[in-house]
Order: structure tokens, then C-alpha cells, then sequence
């Protein structure tokens, strides 16, 4: 067991080198240059971190694109998989992509349940938070009886009761 400690520790010093030679710039750059190396590792960190943006601040197409993929996501994965049969509490209207307060909180819901169900960025665990701090309080929120789907019912969908008269431009596609 001794024996397997000491491999243990030794892989650790082997990997913590490895990482550390990943991370430093090779010392010919940084001397002759080091603030073009930091500049370059700031530029080449920004552009690789991606990020899906809020679909109600994309401009079109991509927020066809991104509400194309929302909707499948909706229509494939949570409608079938959690939502109940809706009733005069718990609503739910099946053109929901016609109200933009369903839009825009089913897109922030579909951004966390892709970050939280990748155990590579949140453990094991992420599927648990993202019921209790996405999921909940989000359909609460939506299918309540003064919510965005307040005036749908089976036979009839009403949108024009949520739409304020005045849109900022940034929200000018919903």
C-alpha cells in the first residue's frame, strides 16, 4: 500500500508539472515581449469563452435559430417529460412561443438545464439544482393562474393581454 502512495504522489508531481508547463509561456516569449504574451492570452481566453446569449437581445436570424432549438428542446424534452396535463392551475399554452415572457424564461430555464445536466461542468449534483433553483420556481411562474398564460385555455389563446404598449428596441422581436 506504501508503494502505491508513493506512485500515487509521484503521478500528482508528474501532472502538476505537466499543467504548469500548459499554463506558462515559454521563456523566450515572455522575455522578449510580455505584455504582447498577456495581451495574446487575453485575446485568445476571450475568444475562445462562448456563450449562449438571451434570446430576446439576438437579432435575426439567429433568434430563429436559437428559438428553432429552444422549441425543439421545449416541444421534445420538457413537455413530454414534465408537464402535466394542464388545468385552470397549473396552465399551459401549446403556442407559448407567441408570448415573450414564456420565451424568454423557457430560453433561461434550457440555458441552465444545459449547463447543469453536463456532469463535466457541475458534478453529479447539477440535475437536483437545476429542479430546485430553475426549474421550480420557473413553472411556478409561468403555468400560475395570473401568469403569462392566464387568458389560454384548451379552445383559446390570448396573447394581447401581455403585451406592453411601449417595447424597449433590444425586445423588439417577440
Amino acid at each position: 500500500m506504501t508503494e502505491d502512495i508513493e506512485d500515487l504522489k509521484a503521478q500528482v508531481r508528474s501532472l502538476a508539472a505537466q499543467l504548469k508547463g500548459l499554463l506558462s509561456p515559454p521563456a523566450e516569449a515572455a522575455e522578449a515581449a510580455p505584455e504582447a504574451v498577456e495581451e495574446g492570452a487575453a485575446e485568445t481566453e476571450e475568444e475562445s469563452w462562448q456563450f449562449p446569449p438571451f434570446i430576446l437581445l439576438l437579432e435575426q436570424p439567429a433568434y430563429d435559430e436559437e428559438l428553432r432549438a429552444l422549441a425543439e428542446w421545449v416541444e421534445g424534452v420538457l413537455v413530454p417529460g414534465y408537464l402535466a396535463e394542464p388545468s385552470a392551475d397549473t396552465r399551459w399554452c401549446h403556442l407559448w412561443t407567441e408570448h415573450s415572457v414564456a420565451i424568454a424564461r423557457l430560453h433561461a430555464l434550457w440555458l441552465a438545464w444545459q449547463e447543469l445536466t453536463d456532469p463535466a461542468t457541475c458534478g453529479y449534483s447539477g440535475p437536483s439544482t437545476w429542479h430546485r433553483d430553475h426549474y421550480d420556481p420557473c413553472m411556478r411562474e409561468l403555468r400560475q393562474p395570473g401568469g403569462p398564460f392566464a387568458g389560454c385555455t384548451k379552445g383559446e389563446h390570448q396573447v394581447g393581454h401581455r403585451q406592453p404598449s411601449l417595447v424597449p428596441s433590444a425586445w423588439s422581436h417577440a
